[in-house]
């Protein structure tokens, strides 16, 4: 058998393996169509954020109502987002914070500062030193998290203030 017609051979016997079932089945080959998923009720995405700062109750009632709230983010306006674990990132709320990721949460810089995780947060700013300049929910700082975390965070804020952070809160 010459190259050319094997090839035409191979060509028309995959292409058949592939139609043949659904010729077969009169069936059309068409996309998958998935259940449309609707989104979480906003209103109960921004109450879950505003508990996140302060009431382990709510959010944990809220959690066994809606599990994925806490992933949710809200939009507090002009790029300013926010989810439950920052938003007890930011007033220092270690318990819920410790809840959140406890449960999964994607957790970030800010919330790991205000928990006092040295080695994570000052290897992360040597391998990115200008994620220093970072903005969290409401513009504030790394500083302001590390000022919140006490004395969990006090060697971090003595590393961020040698850093020459200065600046608790900047504007988005």
């Amino acid at each position: 058998m010459k190259r050319k017609s094997f090839l035409q051979q191979l060509a028309i016997g995959a292409g058949g393996i592939v139609a043949v079932p659904y010729l077969l089945n009169g069936q059309q080959m068409q996309p998958v169509n998935k259940p449309a998923i609707d989104p979480l009720p906003a209103e109960k995405v921004k109450d879950f954020v505003i508990a996140g700062h302060g009431d382990l109750g709510k959010v944990k009632s809220m959690l066994t109502e809606f599990p994925t709230l806490l992933y949710a983010t809200w939009d507090w306006g002009n790029g300013d987002f926010e989810t439950g674990l920052e938003g007890a990132g930011h007033v220092g709320n270690k318990e819920i914070a410790n809840y959140f990721i406890g449960l999964g949460a994607r957790t970030n810089l800010f919330v790991l500062t205000m928990l006092g995780k040295t080695q994570i947060v000052k290897a992360y700013l040597d391998m990115y030193p200008g994620y220093l300049n970072a903005r969290g929910p409401h513009g504030l700082t790394l500083l302001h998290h590390a000022q919140k975390g006490g004395d969990d965070a006090k060697e971090l804020l003595d590393y961020l203030q040698s850093k020459g952070l200065k600046e608790t809160k900047t504007p988005l």
